[in-house]
């Protein structure tokens, strides 16, 4: 049987409720939910989890929440929003996840565009922002509020969460057959959530995937990976980002896994060795921080150490190399990599928390090629994968017996890939979303006739069906000459020096290159005192003489690896971090070109003054 048909078998009249009884009865004393932030919290078990789904389901029917309806949740990672989440989708209502970092004139428009009746927000900092427009919004009927405290005192709107699931433990009690029933009802092709795109230019669009979308999606990428039932991962990204929402939610309802929530992702180093994950999803500023500072680490090791950790990632990083060209590891090089992996890397792991990992993964931007070869110099290979809220995650993956350093591997089960005239790439196959939802309330499809969507992402795919992403249609760089440049190329090579933590390439109807450029708020600091340099802030820090010739340095290396053309002919250091809050980044940390271009026209024009 082949890979296709497995996937089409297995995923064939399943919904996430259904499975999730299956879990309740097949795994029920099995861990499902923990949190990493409070390990005085109870682990939830499967039967627990459903337990707790069935209560706060029943207790949003009696708020009003009806089929087809949205519901806004905002809250970070933590169990209660899973559980808000599953109950709203065992409603056959669809839940989405906004992002924290919303302004309350965003809110007002994701709330009044998907007239959701019921919000769920985790307390008094998503109030702030609520509170300034919730006039504004006629639809919204409740509020659940996570931390009771926060509610405003007289307006009966608002309800807690542990109110609401009290309300509904005592109807389930009563009629547990009407949580069943509804169960039974939800067919695959219903819709199962909504993500609302991040945004990098323009308002948000309502991104409506299904039940199939989504478990087609986990049983694929199970299929490529090989994954085992009930491994453990970490979530902390948002929920409203793709990859968080299908590794965190569907995948293990899928696999059986459990979950360990964090609400602060700033904490994922700490939790990674508290957990010690067999599946661990990375963005990639999430393994450039990790390559940094332990390239920052390193400096301060004694010199025999150092020089043995330098020689054992060099030796892993040979081995790895050869087999992403597709070429024999010889026996006595293997040897030598089992050897050394195990008596010099495998405690490094093993500190970081890192040494049960079955898949490490990476998504959402390119990850530098420097800090691939390192991770896997480590002894963990980094499988980076391609894919949008609309295809429900990964299009396309590498695996561990199967890829190409620097691409994002082949297209999972019944998924095709093709190019179109200009190279932008065209996706068709079960993962693809339902489509966007209007203001009327209906879903309107994104494919053409033929059922092929549009990604709007530029990329190459090779003769072995292995696909390259070169950058996003709407960001290619077109100079004043009329050659058209890929940004995240020229990002990427500076941002591989460790006190770069961000890069915008101008050069849009420009002349030549240019950059902004940011230092990494936490490795610069950490790198000037090796040197002896005292500063309190990046601002006194971007001033300095011997970090500016360091960035003069980054800036050149960089060049020495790019076409004429692409080379970065000036540049300008920053003073501050570019951060979601700030508003340069989205809440996936990816760049607002937009923004920057005009919060920072000055600066961008000062480099092209005597042009």
């Amino acid at each position: 049987m082949s890979t296709q048909e497995s996937v089409a078998r297995e995923t064939e009249g399943l919904t996430i409720p259904l499975l999730l009884r299956r879990n309740a009865t097949d795994y029920g004393d099995l861990p499902a939910l923990s949190s990493a932030d409070d390990e005085s919290a109870p682990t939830l078990t499967w039967s627990q989890l459903r337990a707790q789904v069935a209560a706060v389901s029943r207790g949003l029917a009696d708020l009003g929440l009806r089929a087809g309806q949205r519901m806004i949740i905002m809250a970070p990672s933590r169990p209660e929003h899973f559980i808000a989440d599953l109950a709203a989708a065992n409603l056959a209502a669809i839940p989405c996840t906004a992002y924290s970092t919303l302004s309350s004139e965003q809110i007002s428009y994701v709330v009044n565009h998907s007239a959701a009746p019921v919000a769920v927000l985790a307390g008094g900092a998503e109030l702030q922002r609520w509170l300034p427009v919730l006039d504004e919004l006629p639809n919204l009927e409740h509020i659940v509020v996570l931390d009771a405290s926060a509610i405003p005192d007289g307006d009966d709107r608002f309800l807690s969460f542990a109110g609401l699931r009290e309300r509904g433990e005592a109807l389930h009690a009563t009629e547990p057959e009407v949580f069943e029933r509804v169960t039974d009802e939800i067919k695959p092709d219903d819709p199962l959530s909504m993500i609302y795109t991040s945004g990098t230019t323009g308002m948000p669009k309502g991104v409506v995937l299904s039940h199939r979308n989504a478990i087609h999606e986990a049983v694929a990428v199970r299929a490529r990976h090989g994954t085992p039932m009930h491994a453990s991962n970490i979530a902390y990204l948002p929920l409203a980002h793709i990859a968080e929402r299908e590794l965190s939610i569907y995948l293990p309802i899928v696999y059986a896994g459990h979950v360990h929530t964090l609400a602060d992702p700033k904490g994922i180093v700490a939790a990674l060795g508290k957990v010690r994950p067999d599946v661990f999803f990375g963005v990639p500023r999430v393994w450039e921080k990790m390559v940094a500072g332990l390239k920052n680490m390193l400096a301060g090791v004694p010199e025999e150490r150092r020089n043995a950790l330098i020689g054992a990632n060099e030796l892993l990083q040979q081995g790895y190399k050869l087999r992403s060209e597709g070429k024999e590891v010889p026996p006595e090089l293997a040897e030598r990599i089992a050897e050394t992996d195990r008596t010099v890397l495998a405690p490094v792991r093993q500190m970081l928390g890192l040494d049960r990992l079955l898949l490490a993964s990476s998504g959402a931007a390119a990850l530098p090629l420097e800090v691939l070869y390192f991770i896997a110099g480590l002894g963990v290979e980094i499988l980076e994968v391609w894919g949008l809220s609309e295809t429900t995650g990964a299009v396309t993956a590498n695996s561990a017996s199967s890829f190409k350093a620097g691409t994002v591997g082949r297209p999972i089960a019944d998924v095709e890939v093709r190019t179109g005239e200009d190279g932008e790439l065209f996706v068709r196959g079960p993962i693809v979303f339902l489509g966007y939802l209007s203001e009327d309330g209906s879903i309107e499809p994104a494919t053409d006739s033929d059922g092929w969507f549009a990604t709007g992402d530029i990329g190459t795919i090779d003769e072995d069906g292995f696909v390259t992403i070169t950058d996003r249609k709407k960001e290619l760089i077109i100079t004043a000459g009329g050659k058209n440049i890929a940004p995240t190329r020229i990002e990427g090579l500076l941002k591989e020096h460790p006190l770069i933590g961000q890069a915008v390439a101008i050069g849009d109807n420009r002349p030549y290159v240019t950059a902004l450029i940011v230092l990494d708020d936490e490795i610069a600091p950490a790198w000037a005192a090796s040197k002896g340099i005292e500063a309190a802030d990046i601002a006194t820090l971007a001033g300095h003489p011997e970090i500016r010739a360091e960035i003069e340095r980054a800036v050149e290396s960089a060049n020495d690896r790019l076409a004429r053309v692409e080379q970065v002919k000036r540049y300008h250091l920053l003073t501050k971090a570019w951060t979601p809050e700030s508003g340069e980044l989205t809440p996936t940390l990816k760049l607002k070109r937009r923004i920057i271009s005009e919060r920072y026209a000055p600066d961008i024009n000062a480099l092209y003054a005597d042009a």
